[in-house]
């Protein structure tokens, strides 16, 4: 029992920490009010440390488990989500210390039940879990993306990401139930079984259920599902408008933790092969398709993007189409890279959106346009942003690189050689706009050269994120068998 309370210990902490931030935000007035995002960011850093002395402890062990009644998988995968999570939401928390019309109480701690939803996400062992887990994501980033009130674009950014979102749940939610339905089981696990060994359920003929018509219905509603959460063509229609519309501070963390609980369900969903082998072409066709497509559009989509937060959208559209490379490889080796892609997207994401934060509050706009001159009027934010756009791109020393060329190995390694022929044309030609943000950031002037301050716990986010491209970057080995090595366990529990 005690080892099942350890194990949701980082949640735990989330949970109080948001409590307290919830009530003391209601009382520091004028600049003190920064105190509430500092809180939030000492208390994130309290639970990663505990994530991290957790599995230093040994919890989880090498044989993966799965606790309260199953609704819980204690594993390696588990917690390098956490790890993912945890960070995204400690890194926000510092960029928006000094955001005015963000200094309040419930912007924190939505964050923090929002990161909460994530971890629980990535630890579902159950169906029902996953939903609840999803939901408790899901309404908080609805209220954060609505949050910033005084502007126009936010409300209309959170009211379609709500309605977006809700159909997209509820689609999910019906395929969810074709499966409960076909084999009266919610554990994940018992589900694989059903499905792929055959089992005699209900009736069910003992070859099991993976060319059954019903599944095929069931795992395509799933994929819209999770598809939303994504951001993968078709389902990325929401996000252009809701990153642009929502505060930016909101955008950083939705548009890296978001993606990241989504594939963290897809590994949880179609790697232990609950939908079945790839080899039966059910779901496999399905994903290559929305591979192909979202490095297409969201490639070709950004090209003619004047504001930047809608080329990072598209930009992210595209990156998800990496990502489904790796899933579609069905191996350890896939799925380890799959989890190195998205720490790198992580920090990277930020650290673009960290510059955008402070040169919109300066500027009070956030087109392509704003960023001219960038490097005289701050050196360090254009250093800044120039790393993280040859990260998105895939140049070295920028951890991008190494997230690219582990996904194209994966896929290789598995015969999708084509598969990964056409992902290195796409980064090619993707070069074009990130290339082209720098060019505007370096080789153009402004009028107004104005320096641009930058606060120091804001600058402080900025240089971890930085330090952690290139670090990745130039030494990706810890992390990548770390993400290994979660993955085999994974694949041999």
């Amino acid at each position: 029992m005690a080892t099942s309370y350890l194990a949701i210990l980082p949640e735990l902490i989330l949970i109080i920490l948001a409590a307290v931030v919830l009530v003391y935000g209601r009382h520091p007035k004028g600049d003190t009010k920064r105190n509430v995002g500092l809180l939030t960011a000492w208390g994130a850093l309290l639970a990663l440390v505990v994530t991290i002395g957790i599995w230093w402890a040994g919890v989880p062990g090498d044989v993966p488990t799965s606790i309260w009644g199953g609704l819980f998988r204690n594993d390696l995968v588990t917690m390098v989500f956490r790890v993912l999570f945890i960070t995204a939401a400690m890194v926000t928390a510092m960029l928006t210390v000094d955001v005015k019309r963000l200094q309040h109480g419930e912007y924190y701690a939505l964050i923090l039940l929002g990161t909460v939803g994530f971890n629980l996400m990535a630890a579902s062992n159950d169906i029902i879990m996953l939903y609840l887990a999803l939901e408790t994501a899901s309404i908080s980033f609805y209220i954060l993306a609505a949050f910033a009130t005084d502007d126009r674009r936010s409300p209309e950014a959170g009211i379609k990401y709500f309605v977006y979102g809700a159909f997209a749940s509820a689609v999910m939610l019906y395929g969810l139930s074709f499966l409960y339905g076909m084999t009266g089981e919610t554990n994940i696990q018992a589900l694989a079984t059903a499905i792929v060994q055959g089992v005699d359920i209900q009736g069910l003929p003992a070859g099991g259920l993976t060319s059954n018509p019903i599944i095929t219905i069931a795992t395509i509603l799933v994929i819209a599902g999770f598809g939303f959460k994504v951001s993968a063509v078709p389902f990325h229609f929401w996000s252009p408008d809701v990153y642009e519309g929502a505060p930016t501070n909101t955008t950083a963390l939705l548009s890296t933790a978001s993606k990241a609980a989504g594939f963290s369900v897809f590994l949880r969903l179609f790697m232990s092969g609950a939908f079945g082998s790839p080899n039966q072409q059910n779901w496999y066709t399905v994903l290559v398709i929305m591979a192909i497509f979202s490095l297409v559009i969201g490639n070709f989509g950004a090209f003619w993007q004047t504001n930047i937060k809608r080329l990072l959208a598209y930009s992210g559209v595209g990156q998800a189409g990496y990502l489904l490379i790796g899933m579609v490889a069905f191996s350890p080796e896939g799925a380890g890279s799959v989890m190195f892609y998205l720490f790198m997207y992580m920090f990277t994401n930020i650290a673009a959106f960290g510059v955008v934060i402070l040169v919109s509050n300066m500027t009070g706009s956030d087109e392509i346009e704003d960023l001219k001159g960038l490097s005289r009027r701050n050196p360090w934010l254009a250093i800044v942003m120039l790393f993280a756009l040859l990260s998105l791109a895939g140049i070295p020393p920028a951890a991008g690189f190494f997230g690219k060329f582990f996904i194209f190995r994966a896929a290789i390694d598995a015969g999708q050689w084509q598969l990964a022929l056409f992902g290195i044309i796409m980064a090619f030609i993707a070069l074009y706009y990130y290339f082209n943000v720098i060019k505007v950031i370096y080789l153009f002037r402004n009028e107004d050269e104005t320096p641009l301050p930058v606060p120091r716990v804001a600058g402080f986010a900025l240089g971890i994120c930085t330090i952690a491209i290139i670090w990745l970057g130039v030494l990706p080995g810890g992390l990548f068998d770390w993400t290994l090595e979660a993955a085999r366990a994974y694949f041999t529990g």
